[in-house]
């Protein structure tokens, strides 16, 4: 019979070069991942790029070979063990009642308009605004449930909406002028994107028309993404309030406090970039922007592209105008909400003509619209000097 192959000569002259071969292969691996290990590239921040700190990830900079994730700004935000309630933090830092009272009422609506969204299918209405623009039913949602809001209120006395820019009484023994834009990015939330409300409230002693953005009381901005957080303005400074928070008892708790607006960024979100073909200012701005490795966060939502700046605590948000390309922001809907919680964080507004404040510009009418570039100081201080020509 033949012999088995287990025993032949051959057979373990083969075994034995090729457990010789396996060893040698395994020595040299050993030796790669060793020199590999002591490169930069393989360092424990790599290596735990997964759980790595924010800090850790942005401390990388110079590494090419994980390629643009450190031009990214990620949260620094902790877990805490408790949240405050928005009545908790409304009783301890607004000290007038009435505006505590428009601030419940208008998060309320915010918070219907959350779940509306969850649900409401994003289709044409059949209708179009006052400005042409051709209204989707989520517009029509969030607009009708502004407007039950207001008649609802004992505070409010005059309404008026982005859809529809005239003033309406509502309770004409009602003390504040409201003004709002229902649903802002109906451009871009058929791609699930996020949206926002933005609100600013007027006190009768100042009126609306002839007043300022500097006027308002307050302001409501909320952002409608994975989560629904807004923004409002208080005593001492700008709140975040998160609803629906899982494990709170409360509906809305308050998820960051007095939050502050560094004058540095590197974070910039430039709008309306067909004038940088008539306004050489702007066209050098954005060359500026690209050239020091600024880092682009854009999506063409107004609620999220200034959002962020509270966010990440920095970021310039630029829209400058042209006679090709005018304005289109709304100063009362839009721009005088946004710049009265951005200054009041610490950042500042440009009107985009004179380099003067957004919140001065006095409101002359409903549908009044305005250049604008809000954010971080020295980023708005940049703007002016280029676009505006202020020293």
């Amino acid at each position: 019979p033949p012999t088995p192959l287990h025993s032949s000569p051959l057979s373990q002259t083969a075994s034995r070069r090729c457990k010789v071969r396996l060893c040698s292969m395994h020595t040299t691996v050993l030796a790669v991942l060793a020199l590999a290990l002591s490169t930069e590239a393989f360092s424990p921040v790599r290596l735990g790029a997964r759980w790595a700190s924010p800090r850790a990830l942005q401390s990388s900079s110079t590494d090419e070979a994980f390629g643009a994730s450190h031009t990214s700004f990620y949260t620094s935000e902790t877990k805490k063990e408790s949240y405050d309630s928005l009545e908790d933090v409304l009783a301890a830092k607004c000290e007038d009642k009435d505006v505590s009272t428009v601030l419940t009422e208008l998060l309320d609506a915010c918070a219907e308009i959350t779940e509306a969204l969850r649900s409401a299918l994003v289709t044409v209405e059949g209708s179009s605004n006052t400005f042409g623009d051709v209204q989707l039913t989520v517009d029509v949602i969030a607009d009708e449930l502004m407007w039950q809001t207001c008649k609802k209120s004992k505070v409010i006395k005059v309404g008026a909406s982005e859809e529809e820019p005239e003033l309406r009484e509502v309770n004409e023994d009602g003390r504040y002028t409201v003004c709002w834009d229902p649903l802002d990015g109906s451009s871009i939330i058929d791609n699930n994107w996020a949206v926002g409300t933005m609100v600013g409230v007027w006190d009768e002693s100042t009126g609306f028309i002839g007043a300022t953005g500097r006027d308002q009381v307050t302001s409501v901005v909320a952002l409608y993404g994975p989560r629904t957080t807004v923004l409002i303005k208080l005593d001492d400074g700008v709140y975040e309030f998160t609803y629906g928070a899982e494990g709170q008892e409360a509906d809305w708790i308050c998820s960051r406090e007095r939050i502050q607006i560094s004058p540095d960024c590197k974070i910039f979100s430039p709008a309306n970039m067909r004038a940088a073909q008539d306004v050489e200012g702007y066209k050098k701005l954005l060359d500026h922007y690209m050239e020091n490795r600024y880092t682009l966060r854009y999506s063409g939502g107004l609620v999220p592209d200034v959002y962020q700046q509270f966010t990440k605590q920095q970021g310039v948000f630029a829209n400058p105008t042209s006679p090709a390309s005018p304005a289109k922001l709304r100063l009362a809907f839009e721009a005088a909400p946004f710049g009265l919680l951005v200054e009041a964080a610490g950042g500042s507004t440009s009107d985009g003509v004179t380099g003067g404040s957004v919140l001065d510009v006095k409101i002359e009418a409903v549908d009044q619209r305005t250049a604008l570039c809000i954010g971080s100081t020295k980023e708005v201080d940049r703007f002016n000097e280029m676009i505006c020509l202020v020293d």
